[in-house]
């Protein structure tokens, strides 16, 4: 049996990955086997110069080169020795780092890579200019990562939304298995017997089992900026989820400076993804007078606006707009991201200004929306984490 290296072997090992090349005689340490093929995966990313801002405080040379076949061969290789958080991680650098953009126009690389959100984020933006040839693998690429999410997200999502469309058709009536029992005793504690030690229930309050006729409509306004890539992925695929949801009417809007009713398209989120247009400028405003337009049920309504609130548009004319919406009845909800990346850059101001209309702006993870949504629904407060309410 080999012996396992003591800790010390284990860290300058360590420490010569992270370091490079460069650190084998500060090290004095030599790699072999598995670890000399991780390295050279690592050096083709992070190169081997001694400029600041790369891999161990260094910046290094590209070493991947430029070709379609050499970049599949190093993205075989990665996911071959990493797992794959890290291997995502490295695919964004490298396409970031080395403008690899253009190579994920070719079948060949699309077909190497390991698919995630952002990867599909990114062939979004280069969606214009794929060729045919690259396109049906695009496509394929972005709809196992659709799949992923919905395999992850969508039962607890209709689980979640079911419950709260149920609480909120409360009846006066109801029958015995749907009775309310906390708030009927609430209700009638005035009705204790205390030589019965019972309370006699003059009123019982139910929650009525949701009938399958539409219970509330939801309009989702997402903003399609370049920076909201993977909250445009996660609200197409809730809005795919939502949609299926009889109980439930869902309209998905997506905005730049123009507005594009992309509802049609809701039975397949890829279509509404490749429908996408990413980068641009943005207009809240004329995209909440479009969805404004479609409130038939204000009282009934839920508007979700997911943006970064950098408004292009005329930025008071917006928050009437909010504050006319909220009067009437309706629910609206600001998320400055859904995504698990936290809140990305946003304009504090717009955040403040909505906040006081008492629609809080806050980033909402895809766990969180189900959570989210059954509050709006319910027209009870929204789970707000703390970390994420706005300064």
């Amino acid at each position: 049996m080999t012996a396992a290296p003591d800790n010390g072997e284990e860290r300058l090992r360590r420490w010569r990955m992270v370091l490079g090349a460069d650190s084998a005689e500060s090290t004095g340490c030599t790699l072999a086997g598995r670890d000399v093929a991780m390295d050279g995966a690592l050096t083709a990313l992070y190169g081997g110069g001694k400029k600041p801002g790369g891999r161990g405080g260094h910046e290094r040379s590209a070493g991947l080169g430029a070709s379609a076949p050499s970049v599949a061969r190093w993205l075989g290789d990665i996911r071959t020795y990493f797992p794959s958080s890290v291997v995502q991680i490295m695919q964004r650098d490298a396409i970031d780092r080395l403008g690899l953009s253009a190579l994920l126009l070719e079948p060949e690389m699309l077909e190497a890579v390991e698919p995630d959100v952002h990867l599909v984020g990114t062939l979004l933006s280069l969606s214009k200019a794929m060729p045919e040839t690259t396109k049906e693998t695009a496509r394929a690429v972005v709809r196992k990562v659709v799949e992923d999410l919905e395999k992850r997200l969508a039962t607890r999502t209709r689980a979640t939304l079911t419950g709260a469309l149920d609480r909120s058709a409360r009846i006066s009536r109801p029958r015995h298995r749907d009775i309310d029992w906390d708030r009927t005793i609430r209700a009638n504690l005035k009705n204790y017997l205390p030589e019965h030690r019972t309370i006699v229930p003059e009123r019982l309050i139910g929650y009525g089992r949701a009938a399958q006729s539409v219970k509330k409509d939801v309009i989702l306004c997402i903003d399609q900026s370049g920076s909201m890539a993977a909250s445009v992925v996660h609200a197409s695929v809730f809005g795919a989820v939502l949609a299926s949801m009889r109980t439930l009417a869902t309209r998905l809007v997506v905005f730049d400076t123009a507005v594009v009713d992309l509802t049609d398209q809701l039975d397949d989120p890829v279509d509404v993804l490749f429908g996408v247009q990413l980068g641009g400028g943005t207009d809240i405003n004329r995209a909440l007078a479009y969805c404004q337009s479609k409130i038939t049920r204000p009282a009934d309504t839920v508007v979700v606006l997911i943006s970064d609130l950098y408004e292009g548009g005329i930025r008071n004319e917006m928050i009437k707009r909010v504050a006319a919406m909220k009067a009437s009845g309706v629910q609206f909800v600001t998320l400055l991201a859904l995504s698990d990346e936290g809140a990305p850059a946003y304009d504090r101001e717009h955040a403040a200004a909505l906040g006081a209309l008492g629609a809080p702006a806050f980033a909402c993870t895809p766990d969180l929306f189900p959570e989210v949504m059954a509050a709006a629904i319910e027209k009870r407060p929204l789970p707000i984490p703390d970390s994420e309410v706005p300064a």
